[in-house]
């Protein structure tokens, strides 16, 4: 599980899970139009299949897609077959409505076992987890806790966590929006994690 990518310049990779969903990914779209900077959205298939114009919206504004399966299920409790057409439907998909395949994945709730790993490692994707999973954004916890755990684990290279799917994720953008600004007035670059992974800064 790659949580930061040692870096020597003050570059970070914010992702979000869950998405692509009508009322948060447009917010989040805007907020990074402001920054001038990219982010990573592991987009579930399901939400997809339903926001199809989204998912071109994000990958023509030159953010990266990366792969969050298909239905979001507990990886561990699937059988290799099972796991593989998870990746498979989601990579499918992305690569039909954002023109290119999906090179990162995240596990839902970051769950995973040996099967899991074997299935990852025969599609070549690196497996992508976050620092700031303290920050729990997707239970509502108030921005304040959200900002401060999240605060705390910014460094060159480092890859944070946010959702914009599922339930009311306004928490979440209140407190990406303040986290940018910040960070972009200390001369952070907002940079895609395939960015981070392949040194293209």
């Amino acid at each position: 599980m790659i949580n930061e990518v040692p870096a020597s310049q003050k570059v970070i990779a914010i992702t979000f899970d869950d998405g692509p969903n009508p009322i948060y990914t447009p917010q989040v779209l805007e907020i990074f139009s402001e920054a001038g900077g990219k982010a990573t959205f592991f987009m579930i298939g399901e939400q997809m299949s339903k926001y199809p114009e989204l998912v071109k919206k994000v990958a023509e504004q030159g953010h990266e897609i990366g792969n969050h399966t298909y239905s979001h299920l507990r990886l561990s409790q699937l059988t290799q077959e099972e796991c593989s057409e998870e990746i498979e439907r989601n990579e499918s998909l992305v690569e039909e409505l954002a023109g290119r395949k999906p090179v990162v994945f995240r596990p839902p709730y970051f769950d995973y076992n040996h099967v899991t790993l074997s299935v990852l490692e025969q599609k070549g994707y690196p497996m992508i987890g976050a620092l700031n999973l303290e920050a729990h954004d997707w239970e509502q916890p108030g921005v304040d806790h959200i900002l401060a755990v999240s605060r705390d684990c910014v460094s060159n290279g480092s890859i944070l966590l946010f959702h914009d799917g599922y339930g009311d994720r306004s928490q979440s953008i209140k407190a990406v929006r303040i986290l940018v600004s910040e960070l972009s007035s200390q001369g952070y670059q907002f940079v895609t994690v395939s960015s981070l992974l392949n040194g293209q800064i």
